[in-house]
């Protein structure tokens, strides 16, 4: 049963109610969106990606990315880069907020941006950087340290095992490895046994992410990876309840009233985080695509949603569709 796999954890120092996370999803992962999301129970659920160079230069932007909203405790920011130093600078700044109590390093984006720059799955090419990286990080940061990664760059560069074993070396607190290549991107499967060799390889906390989308994909994980926790990111977009049914193991299916209720909640959200409403509708278009997928007649309204600028009226057309 899925509920034996359910537990809490401890990830350095700090106390986790469940190994069930949100992952870090950039365009994602907002204030609103991980506010829905905690309603549903996850252990975890961390910020969208933060770049460590902008953090040198004050950037507004970035600061908001790692804004931590009340409830959010424990909280985890991800931040990515490829300069030990600028690194380095950025723990010690995130050392001072309080509210923030783990930071994970990025160590997979499959990004060309970043990839370009050496950041994010750009890493996996030069493991003597990862080393350094993760030797500068763990030496400054009062916070625990976490890292999430994949499985390589491409087929002839599998880094996992050997990424988690300096991770160990210098005791970060936890690894989170996408059961892909960077190559690979979101296409094909997850392989689940570059996760089982991981978490047989250290003795730090593996979390396993990559097509947990459903009950029956998160007992997988667990079973045949022998993880000691999962980490979801597709699998929640549209679907913040997949952290009730995983774990309650107990598919959790939405009336059509509790689904409008949530994305109407989810709107309110957004446009208390914005600074101006149109900002707010160009956000919660992806999700409400995400909300209605499959749902009869559905794409009708998603092309009328993608053409209004008016949130009142958008929030019309959903209670005209979903409303009972």
């Amino acid at each position: 049963m899925l509920k034996n796999y359910i537990k809490p954890m401890k990830i350095g120092n700090i106390e986790i109610k469940n190994n069930v996370f949100l992952a870090p999803m950039a365009g994602v992962t907002d204030i609103p969106f991980r506010k829905v999301c905690r309603k549903f129970g996850p252990g975890l659920t961390f910020t969208e990606m933060a770049s460590t160079k902008a953090m040198e230069f004050n950037s507004e932007k970035t600061e908001k990315i790692l804004h931590i909203m009340d409830g959010e405790r424990p909280s985890v920011v991800q931040i990515f880069g490829s300069d030990k130093n600028v690194i380095r600078n950025t723990i010690e700044k995130l050392n001072e907020d309080d509210s923030i109590d783990i930071i994970d390093i990025n160590m997979g984006c499959p990004a060309p941006k970043l990839v370009k720059n050496g950041d994010g799955a750009g890493l996996l090419l030069n493991l003597d950087n990862v080393e350094e990286i993760i030797k500068e990080a763990t030496k400054v940061s009062k916070k625990p340290i976490t890292v999430k990664t994949r499985k390589g760059f491409n087929d002839n560069t599998i880094t996992a095992v050997k990424v988690a074993k300096i991770c160990e070396k210098y005791g970060v607190a936890m690894i989170t490895i996408h059961g892909r290549t960077r190559e690979e991107y979101y296409s094909g499967k997850a392989d689940l046994d570059i996760i089982k060799a991981v978490k047989e390889a250290v003795s730090i906390p593996v979390i396993g992410n990559g097509d947990i989308v459903d009950l029956e994909s998160a007992k997988r994980m667990f079973e045949y990876t022998g993880c000691d926790g999962i980490m979801i990111a597709r699998g929640s977009q549209g679907n913040p309840w997949i952290f009730k049914s995983i774990l309650e193991d107990n598919e959790y299916i939405p009336t059509n009233k509790e689904r409008l209720e949530i994305i109407l909640e989810h709107i309110n959200y957004s446009l208390e985080n914005e600074e101006n409403k149109k900002q707010a509708v160009l956000k919660m278009r992806k999700h409400i695509a995400w909300y209605l997928k499959g749902l009869k007649n559905s794409t009708y309204v998603k092309d009328k949603v993608n053409r209004e600028e008016d949130i009142e009226n958008v929030k019309k057309m959903l209670i005209e569709f979903l409303g009972e």
